[in-house]
C-alpha cells in the first residue's frame, strides 16, 4: 500500500529530476581518509591483477578452455569493480554523501546485477569444463571445442544481462517515498527496495525470481557437476591420480564458495531482516575483497595460468634486456 508522500509515477518530470543520495560511510567521518586509502589501494591492486591475467591469456597463442574462461572472468571482474568502486571512493570524499541520478542509479544496479549474474553462469561453465576433463578425459578436446566455449561465454553474458534488465525495471517501476537517502555506497537492490512505499512482499518477488535464476539454479548445476566428479574419483585407485584431479578443481571451488556465500547471505532473505550497517560490510567484502582474491587464487592454484604468467614475465625480461 503506497504511503503518503510517495512519488507519483505519472509525473513526467519525476524520473528526469529525481536524485538519490548515497550516504556511503558518512557516519565514519574520522576514518574517511584511512578508508579512502585502503579502498584505493585494493582497487588498484585488483585492477592490476585482473589486467595481468587478461593480458597473459590474450598473449598466449594456444588457450585451453579453462584459460579462456579465466580471461572472461578477469574482464567481468574489471568491469564489476569499475562500476562500483569509483562511486564508493567519491562517497568517502564528499562528507554528506554523493548524489546519483535516477537513471544513473538504475544503470549502476543493472550493470552490477548483470555482471554478477554473468559470473554465476560462468562458474557453471567452468564446473562443466572440470566435469568433462575428469569424467570424460578422452573426449575432452572434442567436447570443449572453441566454438562451444565461445557460445558458453556469450550465453553467460546474455543470460546475466537479461535477468538483470527484468529485475532493474521491476525495482524502478515501484513508487518511492519522499526520503531518497540510500544508506549504502552504491545502488544495491535491497537498499533501493527499502525505499519503496509498499507494505507487501510483492516488490520482493522479482528479486526472488532473480535469485532463483542467478544463484540457486547455477549453484545446483555446479553441485551436480561436483557430485559426478566425486563419483568418478571414487573409481580412481591411485591416490596420486585423485590428488591431481582434485587440485584442478580446488581453485574453482574456492571462488564458487566465496561468490555464492556472500551473494546468498545478501539477497536470499526477507526485506524485514534488512540491516544497512551489516549489508555495507558484506558488500564491502563482496565488491572489493573477492575480486582481489580471484587472480591470487587462480595464479597460485592453476598450473596453466602460472605457466602463462611465467612466459609473459620471461618475454618482458627479454624485451628489457634487448
Amino acid at each position: 500500500i503506497p504511503c503518503e508522500g510517495c512519488m507519483e509515477r505519472d509525473n513526467k518530470s519525476t524520473d528526469a529530476t529525481m536524485e538519490f543520495l548515497l550516504l556511503g560511510f558518512s557516519e565514519l567521518l574520522c576514518l574517511r581518509v584511512v578508508l579512502f586509502l585502503i579502498f584505493l589501494i585494493v582497487h588498484l591492486v585488483t585492477l592490476a591483477g585482473n589486467v595481468m591475467v587478461f593480458t597473459a591469456v590474450v598473449m598466449e597463442p594456444s588457450r585451453p578452455p579453462m584459460l579462456f574462461f579465466l580471461c572472461q572472468l578477469s574482464v567481468i571482474e574489471l568491469c564489476y569493480t569499475l562500476v562500483i568502486v569509483p562511486k564508493a571512493l567519491l562517497s568517502l570524499v564528499v562528507v554528506d554523501g554523493s548524489t546519483i541520478s535516477f537513471v544513473g542509479c538504475a544503470a549502476q544496479m543493472h550493470l552490477f546485477v548483470a555482471l554478477g549474474g554473468a559470473e554465476c553462469f560462468l562458474l557453471v561453465a567452468m564446473s562443466y569444463d572440470r566435469y568433462v576433463a575428469i569424467c570424460q578425459p578422452l573426449h575432452y578436446v572434442a567436447v570443449m571445442s572453441e566454438g562451444l566455449c565461445l557460445r558458453l561465454a556469450v550465453g553467460c553474458c546474455l543470460g546475466g544481462f537479461a535477468v538483470a534488465l527484468g529485475l532493474t525495471v521491476a525495482v524502478f517501476c515501484l513508487p518511492f517515498c519522499q526520503s531518497h537517502r540510500i544508506n549504502h555506497f552504491f545502488c544495491d537492490v535491497p537498499a533501493v527496495l527499502h525505499l519503496a512505499c509498499t507494505q507487501s512482499y510483492t516488490p520482493e518477488l522479482p528479486l526472488l525470481a532473480a535469485c532463483v535464476l542467478l544463484l540457486l539454479l547455477p549453484f545446483l548445476l555446479i553441485l551436480a557437476s561436483y557430485v559426478c566428479i566425486a563419483a568418478a574419483l571414487l573409481h580412481v585407485t591411485s591416490s596420486v591420480g585423485r590428488g591431481k584431479a582434485f587440485s584442478t578443481c580446488i581453485s574453482h571451488l574456492a571462488i564458487t564458495l566465496l561468490h555464492y556465500g556472500c551473494a546468498i547471505f545478501m539477497y536470499i532473505r526477507p526485506k524485514s531482516s534488512y540491516s544497512p550497517a551489516r549489508d555495507k560490510v558484506v558488500s564491502l567484502v563482496y565488491t572489493n575483497i573477492t575480486p582481489l582474491l580471484y587472480p591470487l587464487i587462480y595464479s597460485l592454484r592453476n598450473k596453466e595460468l602460472r605457466g602463462v604468467l611465467r612466459k609473459m614475465l620471461r618475454r618482458k625480461k627479454i624485451a628489457q634486456l634487448n
